[in-house]
């Protein structure tokens, strides 16, 4: 039948070639849906989706009854090519002396922490239960997400409601912390989630990457988890020269528009040894399968436990994919992105947009 066969990556079970329907075999009704539209197929996803709601018995494993969870796993990044990597990612070197007595993702844009960022992007998606992996002197980050009783009896005494309402939409969240106690790697300090995650999907969001775009890019990858029924991970067009500081994908085919089916991984690979130049960026839903690989993961680039060789291995029993984003992304784990980031966000800021575009102006005329 045209559309559905087996895939050696599955096994004996069948699946939809394209889009990775793995672990159980197709009912009738999905493989007389998949027939019909075999010639159209754009909808290919549609039929299955609608098929399997069909059937009662797959309803506790195949559909999705509340958002995924969120692990937001906020940390400094590492380069590979710096003999004190380590040494850089523990103490935030890259902000100094800002950093110095303050969580880097403390940080503010304009007045807002960069990590609020990150968890409103979660709440917009949906997402209700959120973890954040921490470390070392990262404590500013739990106090931020904590009520502050005084300053909000404080506000509300002298009528500020506006400021109250400011500081009061930061404390009614579901956070839990958790902290990773060494620094081994982005897929080690995902492992520490996996209590709180259990046996359901969930995304990661590093605090680096502040995504903006009319749809949040965590909500686009749900989107596509409920068509897909698989892992998926965020990547962009980068230029070619750049890919050693990404994760990059290999790329089988592009099954429907910005949606790649994966044929490998690659953590920072040359520009000559490139597959491709689309890179992973700051966004993953993974299922739970992911813990167990990461537990006997070896180490990886730098001595750590490397995510995406893990999400490697993943993709060899279970279909991964990536989602191309196409907004804006601010990295605001260094210098050049935090100032552009504040910089677009004061010109959308109903308190100081106006007059920043017109400090703007005059400084374009002098320099």
């Amino acid at each position: 039948m045209e559309g559905i066969g087996l895939d050696p990556r599955i096994g004996t079970h069948y699946n939809n070639p394209s889009f990775g329907y793995e672990g159980y075999c197709l009912p009738e009704d999905t493989k007389q849906l998949l027939a019909n539209y075999a010639d159209v197929p754009q909808n290919i996803m549609s039929a299955v989706v609608e098929a399997n709601r069909t059937r009662k018995d797959h309803i506790a494993d195949m559909s999705i009854k509340k958002s995924p969870q969120i692990v937001g796993v906020y940390r400094l990044t590492m380069k590979a090519d710096s003999n004190n990597f380590r040494q850089s990612a523990i103490l935030g070197t890259r902000f100094l002396p800002a950093t110095k007595a303050i969580a880097k993702e403390m940080l503010p844009i304009i007045d807002k922490p960069t990590i609020q960022f990150i968890v409103e992007e979660a709440i917009q998606s949906g997402i209700e239960d959120i973890i954040i992996v921490t470390g070392k002197a990262k404590l500013p980050i739990e106090d931020h997400f904590d009520a502050n009783v005084e300053l909000e009896q404080s506000l509300a005494s002298q009528g500020k409601d506006e400021l109250l309402a400011l500081v009061e939409e930061t404390t009614g969240i579901n956070i839990h912390f958790i902290r990773q106690k060494r620094p081994l790697g982005l897929g080690h300090a995902v492992l520490q989630a996996k209590a709180f995650v259990s046996n359901e999907p969930f995304v990661v969001m590093l605090g680096d990457d502040i995504m903006e775009d009319e749809i949040p890019l965590t909500k686009q990858l749900i989107n596509t988890y409920d068509v897909t029924r698989a892992s998926a991970l965020a990547v962009m067009q980068i230029p070619h020269e750049d890919t050693d500081k990404y994760g990059v994908i290999a790329p089988n085919e592009e099954v429907s528009p910005g949606l790649y089916d994966v044929n490998h991984f690659v953590e920072k690979p040359k520009p000559a040894d490139a597959p491709s130049d689309l890179a992973i960026t700051g966004r993953y839903l993974l299922k739970p399968e992911i813990f167990e690989i990461l537990e006997n993961q070896e180490p990886g680039l730098g001595g750590e436990i490397q995510l995406t060789d893990a999400i490697d291995t993943l993709n060899k029993t279970q279909r991964v994919f990536a989602h191309e984003f196409k907004g804006k992304r601010y990295d605001v784990g260094n210098k050049m992105g935090m100032l552009e980031a504040n910089i677009e966000y004061g010109l959308k800021h109903p308190e100081i947009k106006d007059e920043l575009k017109i400090y703007l102006k005059g400084l374009l005329d002098r320099i």
